[in-house]
């Protein structure tokens, strides 16, 4: 009965709402606020889908606040803890039944892994990591103008596609986009041939929106009927064992210092540097991808394309020459500084203060210089 080429038969926004442990994660609010844009632009319901075992209706309506019109919420002990066929096989039913035309996902690890199995089973495609998602063509022809470098000509030509030779309006058509080839490209994908259409998105790419009392508590809150049984997972899970390690909070953080391989002649003197900016700034040290492949930082501290995507009130990098995958992570930020020796370090093109200098010499002054400002206060 289920036909994803039908693309005449879905109507909807989603969004997967994670939990763990009972507590819905921050990416669900994320993915909620930039669903109720989408939803709005297409003049459709935002919905989001929950799965667990026991989670209290404050916390549901809560995603409401958000933006949610309506939360589907599956209830069972065997969706207590995260399995893969457990999940996929209630989502994939209820989408299947109630036919939505979008499906956002949070690139998590549990998203991940759920995602991908999701559109398979759907017969449907997924674009994986997406920075940016758009409905309305002139709001993504103007952030092509801003962000890529095709001509204005290909721009305005944009609105259709070639499907079997037929052409075929894109401006209902979600709008995808995801760096490729290692962050060199930028690539916009549409899906449009199959429904409902799929998007991961990392968390910390999407701005939360204000929370809302009054749509909290006008939310509706539905329990839909499904079919899960033991047999169906084919994984139990015994034990959640929690790492005792502390993670740095970059996505929260307002300031972030980070180095990059410019620290390469002292690695441990620029990283204490690094600290000792982010604690007189009262924020936290992040680094490039280079530092952490090389073994001089911890991963959970790499901003980018590969790492986290941040949008701290201030972000100072140093020592980073900003490749595409670097700047995709934090030229967001509300202020960017930037200090390396390289006057044509490419972080220059998103830096809102520049300093061109050794870092080894700059850094301690800034130091001195905020201490100072503070004395002063």
């Amino acid at each position: 009965e289920f036909n994803a080429m039908d693309t005449a038969a879905f109507k909807g926004v989603w969004v997967f709402c994670e939990q763990r442990e009972g507590e819905i994660q921050s990416i669900s609010y994320q993915l909620l606020s930039e669903g109720r844009k989408l939803a709005n632009d297409l003049g459709v319901e935002l919905a989001g889908v929950v799965m667990g075992s026991g989670l209290a209706e404050a916390d549901l309506k809560t995603l409401g606040g958000y933006g949610a019109d309506r939360v589907y919420n599956i209830d069972s002990p065997l969706l207590k803890d995260y399995t893969t066929d457990g999940y996929a096989k209630a989502l994939c039913d209820l989408i299947m039944d109630k036919k939505p035309e979008i499906m956002l996902i949070g690139a998590t690890n549990l998203g991940r892994d759920l995602g991908p199995r999701c559109a398979a089973r759907l017969h449907t495609g997924l674009t994986a990591d997406c920075t940016h998602l758009d409905i309305d063509m002139p709001i993504y022809k103007n952030f092509l103008r801003e962000a890529s470098t095709l001509a204005e000509e290909r721009i305005e030509k944009l609105g259709t596609v070639k499907i079997n030779g037929q052409d075929h309006d894109v401006s209902r058509d979600i709008k995808m986009t995801r760096p490729a080839f290692g962050g060199h490209l930028m690539a916009s994908i549409f899906c449009p041939r199959f429904r409902p259409a799929m998007a991961t998105v990392r968390p910390g790419v999407m701005k939360k929106r204000e929370f809302c009392a009054d749509c909290a508590e006008k939310v509706e809150i539905l329990h839909p009927a499904f079919e899960l049984s033991a047999s169906d997972i084919k994984t139990e899970v015994v034990e959640t064992v929690k790492a005792a390690k502390k993670l740095v909070d970059l996505i929260g953080a307002d300031f972030i210092v980070s180095v990059g391989r410019g620290i390469s002649k002292d690695v441990e003197g620029g990283i204490k540097l690094a600290e000792e900016l982010a604690e007189v700034l009262g924020g936290v040290v992040g680094s490039s991808r280079a530092c952490v492949d090389a073994g001089w930082i911890t991963a959970d501290h790499q901003v980018g394309q590969t790492g986290k995507t941040v949008h701290p009130k201030v972000y100072v990098a140093l020592g980073i020459s900003g490749a595409i995958q670097h700047k995709a992570g934090m030229q967001d930020s509300e202020c960017i500084i930037a200090v390396n020796k390289n006057e044509n370090a490419p972080i220059f093109e998103v830096a809102d203060y520049g300093i061109v200098g050794d870092l080894f010499k700059v850094v301690p002054e800034l130091i001195e210089s905020i201490k100072a400002a503070k004395a002063a206060q």
